[in-house]
């Protein structure tokens, strides 16, 4: 039976405390409002509450005239993952062309600008970096998110953001524990098994986030992957043995532990979304994340009188949920000092995503074709997006390659016959081809090989992981699709 509360006891105060939900709109909704006197004490902003960051601005404003000790979250990996800017492409690289710089002084600063932006928008948790090591190519929703395939590197890196992030006042959160880089499949969809050895799972998995908590991240979010060498049973968001005696007992981080999003079918599809909330708690963590998806008032009671009832019935211990909200109003207590501190002033460095989009520019040049000097027909080959990029960000280099070169024009291609359509709408001019992963779309590289067979002039352009051989009369990779990679991307082109 449903146990409903008046959001005036301590239960009550602390079930709402564990929460970060999502809402809907650009302006404060009076439920949120309500609920935040009531002990609500995080919110998550995504996409949809985000038109310019003037608005952004506002809206923590007015959500903090309510409750000023209050967490404002956000899923800004920049790269291809951004909400600040996401109907027009991040003014940051991602990760994963860091990595490619391999400049962790470059990496701190990124990670600094980034969070000097995010707190003038009165934004203090950040849901990122992502610590993942890419050990698999194939991966369908890491890939360029993750700073690389080497260990080492992605630990420094890791470390370098964490630092430039937290400078500011901004908590980073640490993802995806304890390693999402080697799966296949996305845990959006479906949970995914990762079947590694324990030698493994701690020479390559674990040692960034090590490093993170070496760094002194904030916060740290689960995995909805099962890793049968640590919990056979349950996935490592709804599992005690990898939430406490792992990270908690033997990395000893001492943080805030947030769940991926409580959404994704991984959870809700095998557990249910209210089994699942308590099932995370109980076996350690902190926060709550939902709303990606259900962003509504019904959501976050239904969340609260699962918490409420689990303890009242003892399935939940009420010292567990208390400390749970604790280490949130803790992490809280942590933004506020910081952001009156003046060495979270930092000074502002406007260029220095464009700066680091252009030095992770790589370009191969094949003997013979002429330079790109005129117009050209740029040709983009989209692959279907993950639920964590989304389909709203633009992407590629046509926008920056139409103002470069007058009469350029582009056109967007999927499909088994995608090279074919491009060609026809080529009409005879050069062609830049646009590609993002080629390597994991058949469909892709037969479009390229299709391109290059009717002229081996073709420029291509790789804007995701670059595991394929380079090709073509000039092949570029940027190692992202963030809007100042399309730039960087343009420019190399004329570069030639």
């Amino acid at each position: 039976m449903t146990t409903f509360t008046t959001g005036t006891d301590t239960l009550t105060r602390d079930a709402l405390a564990v929460l970060q939900p999502g809402f809907a709109g650009t302006t404060a909704p009076d439920w949120v409002r309500r609920r935040l006197g009531e002990g609500l004490a995080s919110v998550a902003l995504f996409g949809r509450n985000v038109a310019t960051a003037e608005q952004v601005t506002a809206l923590t404003a007015q959500l903090r005239a309510e409750r000023d000790d209050l967490l404002v979250a956000i899923d800004e990996e920049s790269g291809d993952v951004t909400r600040l800017e996401v109907r027009t492409g991040s003014s940051f690289p991602g990760s994963h062309a860091l990595g490619a710089v391999d400049d962790t002084g470059l990496t701190r600063r990124v990670a600094r600008e980034l969070g000097r932006r995010l707190a003038g928008c009165g934004v203090n948790l950040n849901w990122a970096p992502s610590a993942d090591v890419n050990a698999n190519p194939a991966n369908p929703v890491i890939g360029v998110r993750s700073f690389g395939g080497d260990t080492a590197l992605v630990a420094r890196h890791t470390a370098a953001y964490v630092e430039g992030l937290q400078s500011t006042g901004v908590a980073a959160c640490t993802k995806h524990f304890p390693g999402h880089g080697d799966t296949g499949v996305d845990s959006h969809h479906a949970i995914p098994h990762i079947d590694l050895d324990t030698t493994t799972l701690h020479e390559r998995e674990l040692q960034p986030f090590r490093a993170a908590i070496a760094a002194g991240t904030r916060a740290v979010m689960s995995a909805h992957i099962r890793v049968p060498v640590l919990d056979p049973d349950r996935p490592a968001t709804l599992s005690s043995r990898i939430l406490t005696d792992l990270l908690r007992g033997e990395l000893g981080y001492q943080g805030l532990i947030v769940t991926d999003g409580m959404e994704m079918r991984a959870i809700s599809g095998t557990y249910g979304l209210e089994r699942g909330v308590v099932l995370a708690i109980a076996a350690g963590a902190d926060a709550i994340c939902v709303g990606g998806g259900l962003c509504d008032e019904g959501t976050v009671q239904s969340l609260q009188d699962a918490l409420v009832d689990a303890v009242r019935s003892g399935e939940l211990p009420e010292e567990r949920l208390a400390d749970a909200a604790a280490r949130v109003r803790a992490l809280a207590d942590w933004t506020a000092g910081v952001r009156r501190s003046p060495a979270a002033a930092a000074e502002p460095e406007p260029e220095i995503g464009l700066t680091a989009a252009r030095r992770a520019v790589t370009v191969t040049r094949a003997a013979g074709p002429a330079p790109v000097t005129g117009p050209v027909y740029v040709a983009t080959f989209n692959p279907a997006p993950n639920i964590a990029v989304g389909d709203e960000t633009p992407w590629g280099a046509g926008a920056e390659l139409e103002r470069l070169l007058p009469g350029s024009s582009t056109g967007s291609f999927t499909g088994p016959d995608a090279g074919d359509r491009a060609l026809r709408a080529a009409a005879g001019r050069r062609v830049v081809a646009v590609v993002r992963d080629e390597h994991r779309h058949p469909w892709m590289r037969t479009a390229l090989d299709s391109l290059l067979a009717a002229d081996p002039g073709t420029v291509v352009v790789e804007m995701g992981v670059p595991q394929s051989a380079p090709r073509g009369a000039l092949h570029i990779a940027t190692h992202g699709a963030a809007r100042v990679c399309g730039v960087a991307a343009a420019e190399a082109v004329l570069a030639g």
